[in-house]
């Protein structure tokens, strides 16, 4: 047999025959060593490079570009899944695709690593960038599942029209989560121990000098295992109201998953975490007193049977977790409101909690306002919070019937 790396991921099952599968596993072919590679990797023994092909029949077809110390097996990853944190581990293989004449072609897997960049690049000089997040799961039966990332690919693209970029298809963005999820299976946590993050780019490669858009775009996707986003877990968080600092004004990308949008929230997130808050809520820069995002979620205010949530007005990313809670709080008999909600409401509330990709959903067990600390469910996880994370986990682990077609099942 010929050899390549010994680290290839489970995913990966290669002989020097080759041989057709569907979209679920891979053709392997034409063994073959390929120095010429712009990327580089801290632990480059043992690993290598795919290229993926779409077939006409359906299938997916790889041309493996492989090291010369294949050993025929593969290992499983060495995490401790059960201290699992929302951190990067470096994984195998990550995604790689560069447009040509204004659209995407073929994209290809390569090792995970470093990348060149020319300091000209478009993201460099004027931050045209954006990123999306989305998350695959293990099953109990061992399939993979993926939640609803045709919604993060039509985001993307969206997020590409505001900033003047090309962008990948949605069947384009698709396909290659797919790929890249499968090439970097045995990075995906056992069952409730986690997920496996998924995080795609896509930046102006090209030279420019002047203020103008990029002549190339590069789609990136990588992957990482995570376990919670916050220290706490599904345990409530405290937020700082924040009233000088802003996360987004009107007319602005507020609304799109761009690169410049995160960066300028640091200094406020820093200062809250030194005092021992989780994270800042942000208002709007109006009037200062209507609600709009935590750094990096969503916020939902409860009050009886009704679940209000800021409005999407162009200042407030249209989450997918958000949208996905909206449906099932409606499914399952609460009145939800999209609208402007004030401080006052928040205030007053019964329960609030947050929504995002990283977090799920997460309860927030206090509010400070100017000075002022306000506490719900006395230190507990509120009943509308658990309720709503345990039906949409469900779903996306595979544990609950899928009534609203959002899970993409991968094997």
């Amino acid at each position: 047999m010929d050899s390549v790396a010994a680290a290839a991921p489970a995913a990966v099952r290669i002989s020097s025959a080759g041989f057709m599968a569907t979209r679920n596993e891979f053709f392997m072919s034409s063994l073959k060593v390929n120095n010429s590679t712009p990327f580089s990797d801290k632990t480059t023994t043992g690993r290598g490079s795919l290229k993926v092909q779409k077939q006409s029949d359906d299938s997916v077809r790889c041309n493996a570009v492989l090291s010369e110390t294949y050993s025929g097996s593969s290992r499983s990853a060495e995490v401790d899944w059960d201290n699992l944190g929302f951190g990067l581990i470096d994984t195998d293989y990550m995604y790689f695709m560069k447009s040509q004449g204004g659209s995407f072609s073929k994209g290809e897997l390569r090792q995970f690593g470093n990348i060149e960049i020319r300091p000209s690049a478009g993201v460099l000089n004027y931050g045209q960038g954006l990123f999306e997040g989305l998350k695959a799961y293990r099953k109990q039966d061992g399939n993979i599942l993926l939640f609803r990332p045709e919604e993060n690919a039509l985001r993307l693209r969206n997020g590409a029209e505001r900033m003047c970029m090309v962008a990948p298809t949605v069947e384009q963005f698709v396909d290659a989560v797919k790929e890249t999820v499968i090439a970097n299976e045995r990075w995906i946590p056992p069952p409730v121990k986690g997920s496996l993050y998924i995080r795609p780019l896509l930046m102006g490669s090209g030279s420019v000098l002047t203020l103008e858009p990029s002549p190339e775009y590069t789609f990136l996707i990588y992957v990482s295992p995570v376990g919670n986003y916050f220290k706490e877990g599904l345990a409530p968080i405290n937020l700082l109201i924040e009233t000088t600092v802003h996360r987004a004004s009107p007319g602005g990308t507020g609304g799109v998953k761009s690169i410049g949008n995160y960066a300028p929230v640091l200094k406020a997130q820093l200062a809250a975490k030194a005092k021992g808050y989780s994270d800042v809520l942000y208002l709007d820069c109006v009037n200062k007193m209507f609600l709009e995002e935590v750094s990096s979620c969503n916020v939902f205010v409860v009050k009886g049977n009704v679940i209000a949530t800021p409005a999407i007005k162009g200042t407030i990313l249209p989450g997918i977790t958000r949208k996905s809670i909206i449906d099932v709080a409606r499914d399952e008999g609460f009145e939800v409101e999209e609208r402007y909600v004030t401080v006052d409401e928040l205030l007053n509330a019964d329960e609030v909690f947050c929504t995002g990709t990283a977090v799920v959903v997460s309860p927030v067990g206090s509010v400070t306002y100017l000075g002022e600390r306000v506490t719900y469910g006395k230190g507990s996880i509120g009943s509308v919070a658990e309720q709503l994370y345990t039906s949409l986990t469900r779903i996306q682990m595979g544990l609950a019937e899928d009534k609203m077609g959002w899970v993409v099942d991968l094997k």
